[in-house]
């Protein structure tokens, strides 16, 4: 009797986007633990445990309130309810996309020695990122209530601002990760670039204070819509319009596709290198 043999054919294999994504789901349990270990090593020794999730924002918005509440009041009135949504959702991307950026070039050696998706760390660095702005949270409801601002329904649309925040970190975070693996200097670069981004982003000042023929620069800003998303139910107690959550929603789908096919593309090159 004969065997048939299968000839081994690499181009019928999966792509490699579709190939890591399938891994990953298969690997979900890993991810639910990296983050897991990611959330209890951040509090382990806190005497404040997870306080401070709330704590540091909350001392961040306070500092900048003395600070601008007096200059923003004519255009911005409730200058600190303003300050905390939009603050929140930028720390929460910042610190996303610079860990991630920290995963992928620390991830290298690790790769060469266990077999784990490339892209767990970096989805569990984005879930714990989500689980600590999920806490900060508190305090911001409590906010709203001492100002005497409306708890609505408005507010359940929230999440999906930080949902379409978080894929456009988890994309951006891949895709400067990669980039650096190849050029180390990129990811010091990066952080001096996110200093520069949040004064381009209207996170501590109003936009009403920027001349009009300059909106169309802060348009092309895609931060500017996602903190405008945020910010929208806890500052303006309005669900977000459905044209702005399209936009949010698009901007992080088509920059996660983006960072994940670039680092999918050049894991391997990594590797190698490393």
């Amino acid at each position: 009797m004969s065997i048939a043999l299968r000839e081994y054919d690499s181009a019928r294999l999966p792509h490699p986007m579709l190939r890591e994504a399938a891994e990953l789901l298969r690997y979900r349990d890993l991810v639910r633990q990296l983050v897991t270990r990611n959330v209890k090593v951040r509090y382990k020794r806190s005497v404040l445990g997870f306080v401070w999730s709330m704590l540091g924002p909350l001392l961040s918005m306070t500092a900048l309130s003395l600070v601008f509440t007096q200059i923003f009041k004519p255009t911005t009135p409730l200058y600190p309810l303003y300050l905390f949504p939009g603050l929140l959702l930028w720390n929460f991307f910042a610190q996303t996309t610079s860990s991630i950026t920290a995963e992928v070039i620390g991830g290298v050696d690790l790769w060469r020695r266990i077999y784990t998706p490339r892209t767990a760390f970096a989805v569990a660095t984005t879930l714990t990122g989500l689980v600590h702005l999920a806490l900060a949270l508190v305090p911001l409801v409590l906010l709203m209530i001492a100002f005497g601002a409306p708890i609505t329904m408005a507010l359940t649309t929230a999440p999906l601002a930080a949902l379409a925040t978080a894929l456009f970190a988890l994309g951006i975070g891949l895709a400067v990760g990669s980039i650096a693996g190849h050029f180390a200097d990129v990811g010091d670069l990066f952080q001096v670039l996110l200093g520069t981004w949040l004064y381009f982003t209207p996170v501590i000042y109003p936009r009403a204070i920027l001349p009009e023929r300059f909106h169309w620069l802060w348009q092309l800003n895609p931060m500017t819509h996602m903190v405008d998303a945020f910010r929208m139910p806890f500052y303006q107690h309005a669900a977000i319009p459905f044209d702005l959550l399209l936009t949010t929603l698009g901007l992080g789908c088509a920059t996660c596709a983006a960072g994940w096919w670039l680092f999918t593309h050049t894991a391997d090159d990594l590797v190698r290198r490393g």
